[in-house]
């Protein structure tokens, strides 16, 4: 075997994208692993320039002329790069001069995706936030409940020896409040039990918060369906699930109805993903379930607390809907996450899909 196909074949089996350009920025060599990154096979890219969307800002496509012309290999961080129309990633990329006497000189690209990583990282650090959220939660909540007791027990007891019967009124006022505080802290602690795990068929549960849906909005939203058929059960606390996925729906409506959005459409969406991690745990197989609406968006700055308790976007919300569904989403050993921009908001349930253990051994919160 010649020195040279020697060198390809390992190009052709590292993990990492390699393409080599030539001095006209025409793709002379891709390996496997830059044909998946790009969506592109080498016979169609080979010969050809690079495509514009790959680079499609003028300083990345400078750097690449540079290189050429004096020689000086660069390196980016965490750059958007395209692959293909539409399709943007995240990734490190350094590019290398190469120059033999007597050739023409060749650029090596090492490309890194980085978008796993990265949603890995930004899903460990939510899985620990709101563990930690929500053990200072409880230890609020619990603290809260011993003084409302005795608040109403006061107020209870005052009501009775009171010489004006008119007086009352205003103990009643303390006791509904206390009463209200009281079912808040109750909220805050979460789910009161366990989830009971059985197999669930995802896509009647959706049918069923859809009826639901369109029964208290029968004007003016559409929700569309866009179901993988294939998807198998998954285990499940049935009550648990339709409660989040209602309260996702809901949001969706009321995100679109209140910002006035003509031709509001919520799209209810099952996929099955394939070796997929959560947090720190891969599993084999794990159901997404989006609801994606075409509202306004969450305001950048509210994107990172979305999932704390007592944080909300609207007025009238108590800002516990979303921490209670991650919680109850945590227990079955899933996350619930957001991705919005202005005119797309996607909330997406990530269960796995493998058996669930006894009743009882799994329950984080």
């Amino acid at each position: 075997m010649t020195d040279s196909l020697f060198h390809k074949r390992l190009l052709d089996h590292l993990r990492t994208a390699v393409l080599l350009l030539d001095g006209d920025l025409l793709v002379r060599y891709l390996n496997p692993a830059a044909e998946m990154l790009l969506s592109i096979s080498a016979a169609r890219l080979n010969g050809m320039r690079l495509p514009d969307y790959f680079m499609s800002d003028d300083e990345s496509r400078a750097a690449l002329e540079r290189c050429v012309r004096d020689g000086h290999p660069f390196t980016r961080r965490e750059a958007r790069l395209f692959a293909g129309p539409g399709h943007e990633i995240t990734v490190d990329y350094s590019v290398s001069h190469i120059s033999e006497p007597g050739q023409a000189p060749t650029l090596l690209i090492e490309i890194q995706q980085l978008d796993r990583l990265l949603r890995i990282t930004r899903e460990d650090a939510l899985i620990h936030s709101h563990q930690a959220t929500r053990a200072l939660v409880r230890g609020v909540a619990h603290e809260l409940k011993n003084p409302l007791g005795g608040i109403r027990g006061a107020a209870q007891l005052l009501e009775r020896a009171l010489p004006n019967a008119e007086l009352a009124e205003y103990t009643k006022v303390i006791i509904d409040e206390a009463d209200r505080l009281r079912s808040i802290a109750d909220r805050m602690l979460g789910p009161r039990r366990l989830p009971h795990f059985t197999e669930v068929n995802l896509h009647e549960c959706l049918e069923h918060v859809r009826q639901l849906t369109l029964a208290e909005h029968p004007d003016g939203i559409r929700i569309e369906r866009d179901y993988d058929p294939s998807l198998p059960e998954v285990p499940a606390d049935r009550d648990q699930l339709i409660q989040v996925l209602l309260n996702l729906t809901r949001n969706a409506i009321q995100a679109v109805t209140e910002a006035g959005t003509e031709d509001g459409v919520i799209t209810l969406r099952t996929r099955a993903l394939r070796q997929f991690t959560i947090g720190a745990q891969r599993h084999r197989l794990v159901a997404r379930i989006e609801i994606e609406d075409n509202g306004p968006g969450v305001p950048e700055l509210m994107q990172e607390m979305l999932f704390y308790p007592m944080v909300s976007g609207r007025a009238n919300g108590t800002g516990l809907g979303l921490s209670i569904s991650q919680s109850i989403i945590s227990q079955h050993r899933g996350l619930i996450e957001c991705d919005s921009q202005p005119g797309r908001t996607v909330f997406s349930v990530l269960l796995p899909m493998e058996a669930a253990p006894a009743e009882g051994e799994s329950a984080q919160s």
